[in-house]
């Protein structure tokens, strides 16, 4: 479609017997003459009168119109004759012809044959000149293809969300059901459950926090709060001799903001999990810790349990390095031994950051039938909870886990879409 205009039959007759303005001048060419007898001589006279003041031809003074500049020519009656013609016209005289409908808008198809003679270089191939095959006839403006265009920034997911989404979507396609839980966990989720004993240091207020208020929350059925109360103090049926110490109820009903993911874990054994199974989480944990390069007082976990009688550390191993190269292309890894109150063996995962050097994932290991078996299952489970944040910088490529956070608009425009 092209854009032109046409004559209304008001400027038709402009055209033929001239504009109100130029009958006005005319008629004023012989001196002045009083408005009213104007008024009478001229057929639309009060737009003759306003666009002959507006070009500061005419005043009035005393009831008289008088002539004080005769005007070299019309632009508005040329632009119209020019119109007629299919001559070009200036864009600022089509708006006041347009204004005093004058003219009107035509858009018309365009047939090759009627247009072989433009000479014009077209910018912008559009999908009517391809329709009409006007394309073949028109001066196309060269294009070139180097030029760096203007920078648009799409909306896209930030790139940690999006990483965090992507390690969802492979565990639930390696068969994982995911665990949820609250943010706000009772001591006896987060440790009791665990096979963490109350004196234990990382139960101070010095490593975990605490709700002011409320202080406490309610103890699960008893039937599962005996059982790791007798785990506790005396290794129950498992052929452990526990902690050795009186275990308090209400030290394990205090609530605190939950210091790792694994209290997901104890939640997900003690409500009929599937035999075997697989289960996963994402969780959102709090810890008091000094922040740097690599630490957070909030962080995110990665946290895993795999339940099945024919289950061995091995197993375990494989799946940690499956974690490492898979979802955060980690080129170095290694296994440690390692500690914790809640697994037997233990082992921590690192792998090489490029910048950092070596940097702890998380720990891992096999669930002690001390926690197992309070909560009701009595075949291996193997368990991991690793540091996803710092998987998240290995993948991303940042030296600073704080960046995973950001606010700095140049990077996350700039960051590839993973």
């Amino acid at each position: 479609m092209i854009l032109m205009y046409r004559l209304t039959q008001e400027a038709e007759k402009y055209l033929e017997q001239g504009t109100p303005e130029r009958k006005l001048i005319e008629l004023l060419n012989n001196g002045s003459i009083p408005i009213n007898e104007a008024k009478n001589k001229i057929d639309n006279f009060s737009i003759a009168l306003g666009w002959a003041k507006r070009n500061g031809w005419v005043i009035i003074k005393n009831g008289l119109l008088k002539l004080v500049k005769k005007p070299e020519s019309f632009e508005q009656e040329n632009a119209l004759r020019d119109i007629k013609n299919n001559k070009k016209v200036d864009e600022r005289l089509i708006k006041i012809l347009l204004g005093r409908k004058l003219i009107e808008e035509v858009k018309e198809t365009v047939v090759v044959k009627a247009r072989k003679q433009i000479k014009k270089k077209i910018t912008k191939l559009t999908p009517e000149l391809i329709k009409t095959g006007l394309w073949r006839e028109i001066d196309l403006k060269p294009y070139n293809v180097e030029v760096v265009g203007k920078k648009i920034h799409i909306g896209k997911r930030q790139p940690y969300n999006q990483f965090l989404s992507s390690v969802r979507q492979k565990l639930v396609e390696l068969g994982f059901k995911e665990m949820t839980g609250p943010l706000i966990e009772t001591e006896f989720w987060n440790f009791d459950a665990l096979y963490q004993p109350q004196n234990h240091s990382a139960r101070d207020w010095t490593d975990t926090y605490q709700l002011k208020y409320p202080k406490r929350g309610s103890l699960p059925r008893k039937k599962i709060v005996e059982r790791v109360k007798a785990a506790h103090e005396n290794g129950w049926t498992t052929g452990s001799s526990g902690w050795g110490y009186k275990w308090d109820p209400d030290k394990a009903a205090k609530l605190m903001p939950r210091a790792h993911g694994t209290c997901l874990s104890a939640r997900c054994l003690a409500h009929n999990v599937e035999i075997p199974g697989k289960y996963f989480s994402i969780a959102r944990c709090f810890r008091p810790d000094i922040i740097d390069a690599t630490h957070l007082l909030e962080f995110n976990q990665v946290e895993g349990i795999v339940i099945d009688p024919d289950l061995t550390f091995r197993d375990l191993l494989g799946i940690l390095k499956m974690f490492a190269i898979e979802f955060a292309d980690a080129e170095k890894i290694k296994f440690y031994g390692d500690y914790y109150p809640f697994t037997e063996p233990s082992v921590q995962l690192s792998a090489k950051h490029p910048k950092l050097g070596w940097i702890e994932f998380g720990g891992a290991g096999i669930f002690r039938e001390e926690l197992t078996k309070p909560l009701g299952v009595d075949v291996p489970v193997i368990a991991w909870g690793l540091g996803i944040d710092r998987l998240a910088m290995f993948k991303l490529g940042i030296k600073d886990i704080r960046y995973l956070f950001a606010q700095n608009l140049k990077w996350l425009r700039e960051k590839e879409v993973i």
